[in-house]
């Protein structure tokens, strides 16, 4: 295990708009407001999207098991931003139902909010952190400076 410490930074409270695309929303919030660490919460409903269920089998490196989503779910969820050289890194997983179904997974891709997502952001400030590829899971994973 290895760990930092830092402190909450800004809050942002954001509200994302029918049709957004939550990860380019992020990314451009991230970009715009330079925010190199954070950690967020949210709540609403995604219209389509791709979710990762987990490995297909627990190997490494793991194969996603990537499930395809429409017709508007309601979604709250946990993630983190960490930029490295390529620009904010984005890691979501939300639970999410529709009528007596449930999914959770890591929000993938083109994912679409359907009506609204409210969200709080957290900047972590004092954290020397970033994402990158590991070479041997082949995942884009947390890496304490």
């Amino acid at each position: 295990m290895r760990y930092t410490t830092g402190k909450i930074g800004r809050v942002f409270l954001v509200k994302f708009s029918d049709g957004d695309i939550l990860i380019d929303q992020l990314s451009g919030l991230a970009r715009k407001e330079k925010i190199q660490a954070a950690t967020l919460i949210f709540l609403g409903a995604l219209k389509t999207g791709t979710l990762v269920t987990g490995p297909k089998k627990p190997v490494i490196p793991p194969e996603p098991n990537k499930v395809k989503f429409k017709d508007g779910w309601e979604v709250m969820g946990i993630g983190t931003i960490f930029t490295n050289k390529n620009g904010p890194q984005i890691h979501i997983h939300t639970a999410m139902g529709k009528k007596n179904k449930t999914l959770t997974g890591c929000v993938r891709e083109k994912s679409r909010i359907f009506l609204v997502i409210e969200a709080i952001v957290l900047e972590l400030v004092g954290i020397k952190a970033t994402k990158d590829i590991d070479p041997k899971t082949g995942l884009n994973l947390l890496r304490i400076l």
